[in-house]
């Protein structure tokens, strides 16, 4: 069975490096499957706060909050300890609640991706965890990854 094969570097918008450490490797020599959805739940959360749509620092946050509703990650290569790691970012769909990220494992300089994953969050209103539309300026701010 032929798959299509996995998205290169150039297919990004936005890179986040990503350090590997010690524990991440498992018997095997190489980082283990449960770690590598922990990094681009990481990278997308830094590119949410860095973009300001994510506020760890306020007592009283506001705006919507994105929840995970679906993902899955296809793997090329082994990565592990002490490699240094970037994944890129893309937004691949921006609906009127949900957003999907296309995201890309890199071992640092190479262009051919060591995995790549989808990860869809659907926003929704902080009290009572329905749907919401996303606030324009944050249309904006995905926008910029597409």
């Amino acid at each position: 069975m032929s798959r299509e094969p996995l998205r290169e570097r150039a297919y990004y918008r936005a890179f986040v490096p990503v350090a590997t450490r010690w524990r991440d490797n498992d018997i095997y020599g190489h980082a283990n499957n449960v770690v590598y959805y922990s990094w681009f739940d990481t990278v997308v959360n830094t590119w949410l706060i860095e973009a300001g749509l994510l506020d760890l620092e306020s007592e009283a946050p506001t705006g919507p909050i994105g929840l995970v509703v679906e993902t899955g990650c296809r793997y090329a290569a082994s990565v592990q300890f002490p490699q240094k790691l970037e994944v890129g970012l893309r937004v691949a769909r921006l609906g009127s609640s949900s957003v999907t990220y296309h995201l890309g494992l890199f071992v640092a300089g190479e262009d051919a991706p060591a995995a790549e994953a989808h990860y869809t969050h659907v926003y929704v209103d902080r009290e009572c965890r329905r749907p919401t539309p996303l606030p324009e300026d944050w249309r904006t701010a995905f926008a910029a990854l597409t």
